[in-house]
């Protein structure tokens, strides 16, 4: 189970990880076979599904999304917590949208699936 603690240190690391661009520290947190689905996806990749599987592909997608928002800033505004999962409820300073991200996190504590979800 997942201590508040542990879901408020992976909130922290992964919106400074996104805040300065690092897509290897972003990537960090992930499986190598993890799944996201994401609205932005479809918008992005032109995938129908809004679905991607393993971090080659969704590396490509966050290479051009980063490209897209050069400037691209999270605030952090709430991490909820599940036995195996974390929300995070943030707010994308560049687009002024609120969002918020689930991630079901493994037994190696890597997520091995997210889904993205934006208002």
């Amino acid at each position: 189970m997942l201590t508040k603690e542990r879901a408020m240190e992976f909130a922290k690391e992964w919106i400074d990880a996104w805040n300065n661009h690092d897509l290897n520290r972003i990537l960090s947190h992930y499986s190598d076979d993890f799944e996201m689905a994401s609205p932005r996806i479809v918008q992005v990749m032109n995938e129908p599904t809004g679905k991607l599987k393993g971090k080659n592909d969704v590396c490509k997608y966050w290479e051009k999304s980063l490209i897209q928002s050069p400037n691209l800033r999270f605030e952090l505004i709430e991490v909820l917590i599940g036995a195996d999962s974390i929300v995070i409820y943030y707010h994308n300073v560049t687009r002024n949208k609120k969002a918020a991200e689930v991630f079901i996190i493994g037994p190696d504590s890597q997520v091995f699936k997210s889904m993205a979800h934006y208002n």
